[in-house]
Protein backbone atom coordinates (compact mmCIF):
# COMPACT_ATOMS: atom_id res chain seq x y z
CA UNK A 1 0.00 0.00 0.00
CA UNK A 2 2.87 2.26 -0.66
CA UNK A 3 3.24 4.86 -3.55
CA UNK A 4 6.25 6.72 -3.99
CA UNK A 5 7.03 6.60 -0.11
CA UNK A 6 3.49 6.84 1.32
CA UNK A 7 1.38 4.36 3.10
CA UNK A 8 -1.75 4.88 1.28
CA UNK A 9 -4.01 3.44 4.21
CA UNK A 10 -1.79 5.78 7.06
CA UNK A 11 -2.89 8.57 4.91
CA UNK A 12 -6.61 7.61 4.35
CA UNK A 13 -6.75 6.98 8.26
CA UNK A 14 -5.43 10.80 8.58
CA UNK A 15 -7.89 11.85 6.54
CA UNK A 16 -10.72 10.43 8.14
CA UNK A 17 -9.15 11.59 11.59
CA UNK A 18 -9.63 15.05 10.07
CA UNK A 19 -13.64 14.74 9.09
CA UNK A 20 -14.21 13.88 12.80
CA UNK A 21 -13.54 16.94 13.90
CA UNK A 22 -17.03 18.20 11.65
CA UNK A 23 -19.34 17.85 14.20
CA UNK A 24 -17.49 20.64 15.92
CA UNK A 25 -16.65 22.31 12.94
CA UNK A 26 -19.97 23.26 11.12
CA UNK A 27 -21.75 24.17 14.45
CA UNK A 28 -19.14 26.52 15.01
CA UNK A 29 -19.09 28.26 11.07
CA UNK A 30 -23.27 28.66 12.13
CA UNK A 31 -22.63 30.50 15.14
CA UNK A 32 -20.16 32.79 13.35
CA UNK A 33 -22.18 33.34 10.66
CA UNK A 34 -25.69 34.14 11.97
CA UNK A 35 -27.43 30.87 10.49
CA UNK A 36 -30.64 30.72 12.09
CA UNK A 37 -30.29 26.43 13.18
CA UNK A 38 -27.78 25.92 16.08
CA UNK A 39 -26.47 22.94 14.38
CA UNK A 40 -25.93 24.83 11.19
CA UNK A 41 -27.43 24.02 7.67
CA UNK A 42 -26.32 21.64 4.88
CA UNK A 43 -23.75 24.25 3.39
CA UNK A 44 -21.92 24.71 6.99
CA UNK A 45 -21.54 20.88 6.98
CA UNK A 46 -20.43 20.56 2.93
CA UNK A 47 -18.25 23.77 3.88
CA UNK A 48 -16.68 22.32 6.94
CA UNK A 49 -15.99 18.52 5.43
CA UNK A 50 -13.96 20.17 2.27
CA UNK A 51 -12.17 22.56 4.38
CA UNK A 52 -11.25 19.46 6.81
CA UNK A 53 -10.63 17.21 3.52
CA UNK A 54 -7.88 20.56 2.57
CA UNK A 55 -6.72 20.75 6.24
CA UNK A 56 -5.96 16.85 6.16
CA UNK A 57 -4.29 17.32 2.50
CA UNK A 58 -2.09 19.78 3.53
CA UNK A 59 -1.26 18.87 7.43
CA UNK A 60 -0.13 15.67 6.44
CA UNK A 61 2.63 16.36 5.02
CA UNK A 62 3.18 19.16 7.52
CA UNK A 63 2.83 16.61 10.10
CA UNK A 64 4.97 13.76 8.87
CA UNK A 65 7.97 16.34 8.43
CA UNK A 66 7.71 17.36 12.36
CA UNK A 67 7.19 14.09 13.40
CA UNK A 68 10.06 12.12 11.54
CA UNK A 69 12.10 15.08 10.67
CA UNK A 70 15.60 14.83 12.14
CA UNK A 71 16.07 18.47 11.57
CA UNK A 72 13.87 19.92 13.98
CA UNK A 73 15.12 18.09 17.58
CA UNK A 74 18.09 17.11 18.49
CA UNK A 75 18.67 13.55 20.64
CA UNK A 76 20.55 13.85 24.44
CA UNK A 77 20.92 11.39 26.66
CA UNK A 78 21.23 12.65 30.35
CA UNK A 79 22.67 10.96 33.05
CA UNK A 80 23.33 11.19 36.77
CA UNK A 81 26.73 10.93 38.07
CA UNK A 82 29.09 10.25 35.31
CA UNK A 83 32.91 11.42 35.45
CA UNK A 84 33.64 13.73 32.43
CA UNK A 85 35.23 12.89 29.62
CA UNK A 86 36.62 16.22 29.38
CA UNK A 87 37.63 17.53 33.07
CA UNK A 88 37.00 14.62 35.25
CA UNK A 89 34.48 16.31 37.18
CA UNK A 90 31.97 13.60 38.99
CA UNK A 91 28.04 15.77 37.65
CA UNK A 92 24.97 15.26 35.64
CA UNK A 93 26.70 14.07 32.20
CA UNK A 94 25.24 15.27 28.81
CA UNK A 95 25.84 13.66 25.29
CA UNK A 96 24.40 14.49 21.62
CA UNK A 97 22.94 11.21 20.74
CA UNK A 98 21.60 12.45 17.17
CA UNK A 99 21.08 15.20 15.66
CA UNK A 100 19.95 16.44 11.57
CA UNK A 101 23.74 15.63 10.26
CA UNK A 102 25.19 14.06 13.49
CA UNK A 103 24.50 10.28 14.53
CA UNK A 104 26.38 8.92 17.58
CA UNK A 105 23.32 5.92 18.23
CA UNK A 106 25.22 2.82 18.18
CA UNK A 107 28.69 4.25 20.14
CA UNK A 108 29.99 1.73 21.75
CA UNK A 109 31.90 4.05 24.48
CA UNK A 110 29.74 7.55 24.76
CA UNK A 111 31.01 9.93 26.34
CA UNK A 112 29.24 12.32 28.83
CA UNK A 113 30.16 15.71 29.58
CA UNK A 114 29.11 18.24 32.55
CA UNK A 115 27.27 21.03 32.29
CA UNK A 116 30.00 23.27 31.04
CA UNK A 117 32.51 21.07 29.52
CA UNK A 118 29.01 19.94 27.31
CA UNK A 119 28.35 23.13 26.35
CA UNK A 120 31.85 24.00 24.98
CA UNK A 121 31.55 20.78 23.09
CA UNK A 122 28.27 21.94 21.54
CA UNK A 123 29.81 25.17 20.22
CA UNK A 124 32.26 23.42 18.82
CA UNK A 125 29.92 21.32 16.65
CA UNK A 126 27.88 24.22 15.63
CA UNK A 127 30.89 25.35 14.16
CA UNK A 128 31.47 22.40 12.61
CA UNK A 129 28.25 22.57 11.06
CA UNK A 130 26.15 20.75 13.19
CA UNK A 131 22.22 21.64 13.47
CA UNK A 132 21.54 21.56 17.13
Amino acid sequence: MYASGVNLKQYAVYLIRWQLSTPLLAPIVAFFKGSESIFGTTTDWVAASVANLIGGLIFYWVDRFIFTSRVLAAHWEVREDVACADCGKTARGYRLVRSSNYDRTNDQQPEFRCESCSREKANRLKEQGVHL
